[in-house]
């Protein structure tokens, strides 16, 4: 028997499990089964557990923004005209989470912008099992579906009979519905230490080098970072270091010095090391998966489960094996692997790569564990090791990832492309809420300088460095320093400069992402404006009192007296212009009250 419940904002819901109560905590229900003491009309709970129906009347021209299981997965568009943001989605035919003819889900959350205001569907918790949102038609009209992805897990084998939180929350403001959203997921997984800290600012050694980075690259941009650098204080050591996939603590012929003595030479020089690692992957060439073959994720049928067997395989040195963090083994070599890394090195931030890959479903040393269960267990064995030290989440699944990282990457690879800068910009735009709420934002490299294999156009340049005075967060240049242009040196140190008046993030007020506020110290505030549709687009800036005008980027005042208001006009992009893939204009206004 279907039960219908309302939420203390009027929305109704049909609890459809009989196994499953339902708990009203005003706009949150808490879900708990039963049928594991009770009985059950099956010892697995599915893959697609459909827990709610939220009837909702949905505008085919409404707005949206879901997001994905991993970090590359996000849709906007209209309810009619879903957009895929990233390159890869849920559903692609690398990452085949779901089928690709199944209806589109929204994992985690799904905001629709209508006349009537913002409603948010979103999960609150994600301790076992990922939830998503799928827009139904039903018999009645249509209505919102709420399903656990319940990963076939054997109920007699579960340690709690606890599910996952959801809630509907409704508004006229954006921000403020995210801010209750925030709220709410805070109240289950509490943040890190670093979330509400000073954002990194530094260098990071992929963009400029990429898997070839030798020790003589890093200490060649290491002694670039004084004078006009002298703010880059992190020295990000990214992919290449390691002699294989899995043996983190063994370098490749590149770092004949060691990795620990070039660690230590970072810091002698003031500078802060930071390190990357795939904590979750191994190659088979590796001594770890060597001599540990029993401590990899399984197939059904005994053997070793490769990534590309059920999802994307991996971009370099594959085929990928998944470590069985439910193994007690794997979760103290983790927390030594860390450990060294942090104590005797000296690392004092762990970008951690390929997260996604650990929550790969399989056959666990541990029944009844959920890959999101097992990867939150190797994630608190990693946060054991890591100490005091920084956590950056990157290729994540999101909402597993909650309360275990100080920061997260929220796009995809920059590339010095304008199609490239364009996505990386949305993408990091529809997730700027989560900043130092759930974990610093970290939009990646700001990249303003070509190489010889990777260039765009002046204006791509300026669109990319706008965006990420909009984004706020983590901030590294990924430009090779030595070679750095006088337009990417300067144009990081305005970067810099805007972080030092201010660590939060601009504020979109609507899911066009065209016009974004930052308050500034001193009765400023900085406007960011940008032109995503192409078409012919008018903006009147408004201040409370007289202000003047200012271009953020080369300090020109643009009215000649103090005015309310400050007229912005971008012309619709020609056509050809447009199949052209130039990238959007962009605009930053400094407003400065009198």
């Amino acid at each position: 028997m279907i039960q219908t419940v309302m939420l203390e904002n009027g929305c109704t819901v049909e609890c459809l499990q009989p196994n499953v109560s339902y708990d009203i905590n005003h706009n949150e229900l808490a879900l708990r089964f039963h049928g594991k003491d009770h009985g059950s009309d099956s010892p697995f709970l599915p893959a697609g557990y459909l827990i709610a129906s939220i009837p909702y009347t949905v505008d085919p021209n409404a707005k949206l923004i879901g997001d994905g299981f991993q970090m590359l997965a996000q849709t906007a568009g209209t309810v009619n005209q879903l957009v895929d943001i990233g390159r890869c989605p849920d559903n692609n035919d690398s990452y085949r989470i779901y089928p690709q003819d199944a209806p589109k889900r929204f994992y985690n959350h799904l905001v629709l912008e209508q006349a009537s205001g913002y409603t948010l569907f979103g999960f609150t918790t994600c301790h076992r099992f990922a939830g998503y949102f799928e827009i139904a038609t039903t018999a009645t009209g249509t209505a919102i579906h709420a399903f656990l992805d319940g990963e076939d897990s054997p109920i007699q084998c579960w340690d709690t009979d606890q599910l996952e939180n959801v809630c509907i929350l409704t508004g006229d403001s954006l921000a403020a519905l995210y801010g209750q959203y925030s709220t709410l997921l805070q109240t289950h997984h509490p943040r890190r230490s670093g979330v509400t800290q000073h954002a990194p600012v530094g260098w990071c050694s992929w963009y400029a080098y990429y898997a070839d980075v030798t020790e003589q690259n890093i200490q060649q941009n290491v002694a670039e970072m004084h004078g006009e650098l002298d703010d880059l204080e992190w020295v990000l050591l990214d992919d290449g270091y390691q002699a294989f996939m899995g043996d983190w603590l063994t370098p490749s012929d590149k770092f004949a010095g060691g990795v620990k003595a070039l660690i230590h030479a970072i810091k002698a020089q003031g500078k802060k090391p930071a390190i990357w690692m795939a904590p979750f992957i191994a190659q088979p060439e590796s001594e770890l998966f060597q001599l540990h073959p029993d401590w990899f994720v399984k197939h059904r049928d005994g053997t070793l489960l490769k990534a590309e067997d059920i999802t994307y395989g991996g971009w370099r040195c594959t085929p990928w094996y998944i470590l069985d963090t439910s193994h007690p083994e794997v979760q103290a070599h983790l927390t030594h692997v860390v450990q060294t890394m942090r104590e005797d090195w000296g690392v004092e931030l762990f970008k951690l790569d390929a997260n996604y890959w650990g929550t790969l479903k399989g056959v666990r040393y541990q029944s009844g564990v959920t890959g999101v269960q097992a990867y939150r267990m190797g994630m608190e064995a990693i946060a054991a090791g890591a100490g005091d030290a920084w956590l950056l989440g990157c290729n994540t699944p999101m909402w597993p990832s909650l309360g275990l990282v100080d920061a997260m990457r929220v796009s995809d690879d920059v590339e010095r492309h304008p199609h490239r800068f364009e996505q990386i910009a949305k993408e990091t735009f529809y997730r700027a809420w989560q900043h130092r709420q759930l974990w610093q934002i970290d939009p990646d490299c700001v990249t303003l300088t070509s190489l010889p294999d990777q260039a765009t156009d002046a204006s791509s340049y300026h669109f990319h460095r706008t965006a990420m005075l909009a984004c706020g967060g983590m901030l590294l240049s990924g430009d090779p320093l030595p070679a750095i242009t006088s337009f990417a040196k300067t144009s990081f140190t305005q970067l810099i400069a805007r972080q030092k008046l201010s660590q939060q993030t601009a504020t979109f007020s609507s899911l066009d992402l065209s016009h974004a506020q930052l308050p500034l110290p001193d009765n400023r505030v900085l406007h960011c404006l940008f032109h995503f549709n192409r078409d012919h687009q008018a903006f009147t800036l408004t201040a409370s009192q007289p202000a003047h005008w200012y271009d953020y980027w080369s300090g020109e005042q643009l009215t000649q007296s103090p005015s309310t208001h400050f007229d912005v006009v971008f012309e619709a992009v020609c056509e050809t212009a447009s199949e052209a893939g130039l990238a959007p204009s962009a605009r930053a206004i400094l407003c400065r009250a009198e």
